[in-house]
């Protein structure tokens, strides 16, 4: 395999995943990451151990200027991707009621889960499209369950800056689809990784995940799972579709 891949909010949870599942299947992988040098490193590390090839670029993927020079890095160093994997995504430090929401904070969530991803999705299109010399690509949205729940009571402007990477994964897919890019998401549910500590909710997977149907929560590998099978040409007719990973959880 020797697709370029980046995978944006790398350094940890499913990003980590699917990075290094990407380094085994000999891709090269640009591992992003804003505050988590020594983890994405690490991601690096594993990815070279395995076959692959790895690098770390910092970037604010709510900042343009910084996913603009991600995109620059990843060309100087391996080359126009061939893939890329929106899972960059934020939250804020704990549960929301709709009096608690701010303007400010809500923007900055926007900035990183929505306007960021369709900025992703811009570049990636510049080099993929075969309109503009391309030879064609993937790309993969993270979203999440909360696009399905409005997550009332806990954080509706995360559900709703979801909800809209739900919506514009259907509009970019039918609108590149005659330039060789296939665009999809996956929609997980409930997914043992740091957000939830992030979130102040570091007991919710020990809490919640019994009252699942499975029982349990899921593994950042089970979801890389499907991403990696989205980006690659075994998934060659799938475009424009929203792939729930969440065990039957609603």
């Amino acid at each position: 395999m020797s697709e370029v891949v980046i995978v944006t909010g790398a350094s940890t949870g499913i990003g980590a995943a699917t990075a290094r599942m990407l380094g085994r299947n000999g891709a090269r992988v640009v591992v992003n990451y804003r505050h988590s040098a020594a983890e994405a490193r690490a991601v690096v590390a594993d990815i070279d151990a395995v076959g692959g090839k790895g690098i770390a670029v910092a970037a604010d993927m709510g900042v343009e200027d910084d996913i603009v020079q991600l995109f620059e890095t990843a060309d100087q160093m391996f080359g126009p991707p061939t893939g890329l994997v929106n899972n960059a995504g934020i939250n804020t430090p704990s549960l929301r009621s709709i009096e608690d929401y701010t303007f400010k904070e809500t923007m900055d969530l926007l900035a990183v889960n929505t306007a960021g991803l369709l900025i992703c999705c811009r570049e990636a299109v510049k080099r993929m499209s075969a309109k503009h010399g391309g030879k064609g690509g993937s790309i993969v949205n993270v979203s999440s369950i909360g696009a399905l729940t409005g997550s009332p009571g806990r954080f509706i402007h995360y559900a709703g800056s979801k909800g809209a990477v739900d919506t514009m994964t259907l509009g970019l897919a039918a609108e590149v689809a005659r330039d060789g890019i296939r665009i999809n998401a996956v929609r997980p549910g409930l997914i043992d990784t740091p957000i939830h500590a992030k979130s102040g909710q570091g007991d919710r997977v020990a809490d919640f995940a019994e009252k699942t149907v499975l029982g349990r929560a899921g593994q950042p590998e089970e979801v890389a799972e499907a991403i990696v099978w989205l980006l690659s040409e075994k998934a060659s007719f799938v475009t424009g579709a929203i792939l729930n990973v969440m065990g039957a959880q609603r």
